[in-house]
């Protein structure tokens, strides 16, 4: 449903985009990631038709970006990093403004105004100005507008920076409920949560580049698989169970080992900490802890740690120093809003 191949982006000497490639299948959540001033916002653009790209090629349901925007701009919904709202109308007025951007009659306007304010809660303030809403009320209008053509695309720029946690939820909720219904979504995000639980497939962008790219548990597995971390009450608990654990990971049970150090294990004595792989996952966790628990040796903590979206980020992308040179990813804070310039080209 979505397609790019070796984007490039170019503003003044600095180069946004460098040949990113990306595929996303139907019906399927796309994760963007990525430091601020990678390129992600700057992608979005490019896909929904408001950058013309510098080279390479890029389709979207089907309409190349380029050669068919027009007729693009008809099959996808944006929602950018702002609210995209007339806060004086109310959120009646506002989704029928633009049902009648998108040229639909005015009947069939108010209609998908009125069904879309009740999927979205929004039916009990659906005449009140948009000015009186919440930060949550409002952000569900926007993805709201955002789908007043029912399309089948989806682009969600960085869509739940302003809510709380349980807006938050209930948004995620209202996006997988899309995307069990067909639709194709692509957002881009800060919260690494969010798309651990959301994305089927995440793709991670830096400098402009892809870094990397996969299912969550494809690019955790990367950095390493489950590992056991095991917190002593006191450092001869630490260095007792050391030599039990080692032990343990060398199949012999008299302990009795030499000195030499054993490279899985990683030593924190500040902390009285020790963790190691867990080939066999819960498996040996419970190993462990039989073994420990055999030789009396106490401990405050123990558990099954997995790698976290947040450790493949922190692996794959460089330091966020400077933003990316002269593009819109700059102004991601305070830019304009993609469906205020869309709108504008459509």
């Amino acid at each position: 449903m979505i397609y790019a191949e070796g984007i490039r982006k170019r503003y003044g000497p600095a180069e946004a985009l460098r040949g990113v490639d990306l595929e996303v299948p139907a019906g399927t959540v796309c994760g963007l990631l990525g430091p601020n001033g990678a390129g992600k916002t700057t992608m979005v653009r490019v896909l929904t038709t408001l950058l013309r790209p510098d080279g390479g090629t890029a389709r979207v349901a089907g309409c190349d970006v380029v050669r068919d925007a027009d007729r693009l701009r008809y099959r996808i919904g944006l929602a950018g990093q702002h609210a995209a709202v007339d806060e004086l109308l109310t959120g009646h007025r506002n989704l029928v403004l633009f049902g009648r951007l998108y040229h639909l009659p005015r009947r069939t306007a108010r209609l998908r105004a009125d069904e879309l304010l009740e999927r979205f809660g929004l039916a009990d303030v659906a005449d009140r100005p948009v000015k009186t809403y919440s930060g949550g009320m409002r952000r569900r209008l926007d993805l709201a507008a955002s789908l007043i053509v029912s399309p089948p695309v989806l682009f969600l720029d960085e869509p739940t920076t302003v809510l709380d946690p349980r807006s938050r939820l209930a948004l995620w909720d209202m996006l997988r409920e899309l995307v069990s219904e067909g639709t194709t979504l692509l957002l881009t995000t800060q919260y690494l949560d969010e798309a651990d639980h959301l994305a089927d497939q995440i793709v991670v962008i830096d400098s402009g580049r892809v870094a990397a790219s996969g299912p969550s548990s494809e690019l955790k597995a990367r950095i390493g698989g489950d590992r056991v971390s095991v917190v002593f009450r006191e450092a001869a608990d630490l260095a007792e169970g050391v030599q039990v654990i080692r032990a343990v990971l060398q199949g012999d049970p008299e302990h009795r080992l030499g000195d030499e150090p054993d490279d899985r294990l990683e030593i924190d004595r500040a902390e009285h900490r020790l963790t190691l792989p867990a080939e066999h996952g819960a498996a040996s966790l419970i190993k462990i802890a039989a073994a420990l628990d055999g030789a009396g040796i106490a401990v405050e903590d123990l558990g099954l740690r997995r790698p976290t979206l947040d450790e493949v980020f922190l692996q794959l992308t460089t330091r966020p120093d400077a933003p990316e040179g002269g593009g819109p990813d700059r102004h991601e804070a305070g830019g304009p809003t993609g469906r205020a310039e869309g709108m504008t080209a459509a």
